[in-house]
């Protein structure tokens, strides 16, 4: 059945054919990942890229951070390997038309703090400092007082008689099973979206496993821990102290075999490692 987000996917070798009938659900196929990221790279080149950066109208500097070096290594990483962006829906693999990300951006730190839900597409074109621009103004747009179109929709639905709320959820699910949900009422649903990121780590927070859902399409959800001093050590039993940052990656197994999995976290550590290669177009090939 077409959808508006994406495309069919043709010429299945027939495991990838029958996999998402015998194995219908999301959450029953995740694949987890964890990996460690030294970061000695990445400071060095967030210190050169926030060296005289402009203020804002408000007098404050929008920096470089390791948060959007993330980004932008997952998109390219995806960009360049496509298995990554697809997903399954009504037991047959589609591609999305576009590599998408979005993570939960906290209007104030406190327990009472409400929380607004931040989307950002990744062009072909783009580069670190495109993902930078896009990532600043998703987060200005989600501390002001405007909602985001997802959060309004659930506003309006949650004000109705329980039994209401029951009802529209359930049609919706019903919807969601053939990418027929209105686009207003998702436009900023993270699971609506090639990855999911949650920065834990910007709550002092370890790394961890995060499920997927059977709502919507993400097939891709990366927790990023918090910065620590650990040991990196060699084939010989030395180890040297160093700033780094777990990830958790959470996939959908069915997607792809094993092999490509390795090779695309292969990718993404090549970039994370080398950060100066985001300078780069999203699409632009790279050794590794």
């Amino acid at each position: 059945m077409a959808r508006r987000d994406a495309k069919l996917v043709g010429k299945l070798d027939p495991m990838h054919v029958i996999v998402p009938l015998l194995y219908p659900n999301r959450c029953d196929n995740e694949a987890y990942i964890s990996e460690r990221i030294d970061l000695t790279e990445i400071n060095r080149y967030l210190e050169k890229k926030n060296e005289g950066l402009a203020a804002e109208e408000d007098g404050k500097v929008f920096k470089y951070n390791l948060f959007q070096v993330i980004v932008a290594a997952i998109l390219k990483t995806v960009t360049l390997r496509p298995k990554l962006n697809y997903f399954i829906a009504n037991k047959r693999i589609y591609e999305r038309n576009n590599v998408t990300a979005s993570f939960v951006v906290k209007k104030a730190f406190s327990d009472h703090g409400a929380e607004a839900l931040a989307f950002l597409e990744g062009a072909p074109e783009d580069n670190i400092d495109d993902i930078h621009e896009k990532i600043r103004a998703q987060v200005y747009s989600c501390r002001s007082d405007v909602l985001d179109g997802s959060t309004e929709s659930m506003d309006i639905v949650s004000r109705l008689p329980f039994f209401l709320i029951r009802f529209v959820v359930w049609f919706c699910r019903k919807l969601d099973v053939h990418g027929k949900v209105p686009a207003s009422m998702i436009e900023s649903d993270p699971y609506y979206n090639t990855v999911v990121l949650s920065n834990l780590g910007s709550i002092k927070l370890r790394s961890g496993y995060h499920h997927l859902t059977n709502w919507g399409s993400n097939s891709l959800f990366c927790v990023i821990g918090e910065k620590k001093i650990r040991p990196f050590f060699a084939e010989d039993g030395s180890f040297e102290m160093k700033d780094s940052v777990d990830l958790g990656i959470t996939i959908d197994e069915r997607l792809a075999d094993g092999y490509y999995y390795a090779k695309s976290i292969r990718l993404l550590k090549k970039l994370l490692e080398n950060p100066e290669l985001l300078e780069k177009p999203l699409k632009e090939e790279i050794d590794y």
